[in-house]
């Protein structure tokens, strides 16, 4: 059986530091990587990161994954262009047959995807099970979740994370019942306060959608659900477009959750012109480089993994700090460790940029699936 091979030259991000030499695909792993350390300000060699992995992304390129059909396809193939490697298709709060119907369309493509494109790893759930006060851009059909309920969504597709609102009733129950199914929950669109973040925690729940927003604020009399993770999360995901999170905010939260990630919660609009496209049921504009419901509401982000590296760079965060935030800890918190570093035996997801940090280049199990790269073939 013939084998595939490539290697790249260049600056590779490793979990030593960076290392100045080559790395070696095989068969869509990284079989070897060899150099000696480097600062790679000394040099304009080609960096090599590990491709990013998002794990809220709701569209792109002109779909929405509640379009179902070929919307995953759309979105998934959009973010490769911009360094994604690894997402989470992303649901909005709708009606269960709605819902049911999607986690199919999402299932049959996972079993049948595109090769150029990103790899699309499982399902966030993100609502119906919210707070019904708390909705940000998600439609009106918050729900209160069952476990009977769950198990049914659970077999549809291979549903890795789920956000709710911890104050709804039965929801710690539910929170321990995904966590013992090793599914992630994450707190999100709440109205909870700072004790019923703490309790949820204690009941399994380990991250927060979207920190800072549609959640209860920090108050130094009421710390809410943003007290809660800056006091206690070891994970956290945030969306570093510089509009929905001020720049103050975002390094108040570096310095107090370990493992803050990024997460572009974008939607249809990205990698499009200005104009109305869809996020759920909802018609949102994109304009002045946000998206927005008609009253003004954010709703979602154009936001691309690429440029949030820059943002937390701009932020005065290392490239080396900026990729964890983008790879390494996203991976870390849905437990796999085959994505998100470059290392032996890891799939062959590898992120090229310049000196300027621009994206060259995307490979995806090791095949190059956007760009052009410095790389030879045995």
């Amino acid at each position: 059986m013939s084998r595939s091979s490539s290697t790249l030259h260049g600056n590779i991000l490793t979990s030593e530091g960076w290392l100045l030499g080559e790395l070696k695909m095989v068969d869509g792993r990284i079989a070897a990587i060899e150099g000696h350390l480097v600062d790679p300000a000394d040099n304009d060699l080609p960096r090599f990161l590990p491709g990013f992995i998002d794990l809220h992304v709701h569209g792109g390129g002109g779909a929405d994954t509640m379009e179902g059909g070929d919307a995953v396809a759309t979105l998934a193939a959009t973010h490769v262009r911009f360094g994604t490697t690894s997402l989470l298709a992303t649901t909005m709060t709708a009606a269960q047959p709605e819902i049911r119907q999607v986690l199919d369309d999402i299932a049959r493509y996972m079993d049948a995807p595109e090769p150029q494109a990103a790899r699309v790893i499982g399902v966030h759930l993100e609502g119906p099970y919210i707070n019904p006060g708390k909705l940000g851009a998600q439609p009106a059909q918050a729900q209160v979740a069952t476990i009977a309920e769950l198990d049914e969504l659970l077999a549809l597709a291979p549903i890795l994370l789920v956000t709710l609102a911890p104050e709804l009733s039965g929801h710690h129950d539910v929170i321990r019942y995904l966590s013992e199914k090793a599914v992630r929950v994450q707190l999100g669109h709440t109205l909870g306060s700072y004790e019923e973040g703490v309790e949820a925690m204690a009941h399994g729940a380990c991250g927060f959608a979207h920190l800072f927003n549609a959640m209860t604020g920090l108050h130094h009399r009421k710390p809410g659900m943003v007290g809660a993770a800056l006091a206690h999360a070891e994970y956290a995901e945030l969306i570093p477009d510089l509009l929905h999170v001020h720049p103050g905010a975002i390094r108040t939260a570096l310095r107090c959750i370990p493992r803050l990630y990024a997460v572009t919660d974008s939607t249809a609009a990205a990698g499009m012109p200005d104009g109305d496209y869809k996020l759920g049921a909802q018609t949102v504009t994109k304009c002045l480089g946000g998206v927005r419901l008609a009253d003004g509401t954010l709703a979602g982000s154009t936001l691309t993994m690429d440029q949030a590296l820059r943002n937390f760079v701009s932020l005065g965060l290392t490239l080396e700090e900026a990729s964890h935030r983008l790879s390494l800890y996203p991976a870390d918190f849905l437990g796999r460790h085959d994505i998100g570093r470059l290392s032996v035996g890891a799939q062959a997801d590898v992120a090229e940029f310049d000196a300027e940090l621009n994206l060259l280049s995307v490979h995806v199990g090791g095949s190059l699936v956007s760009g052009e790269s410095y790389v030879s073939h045995a």
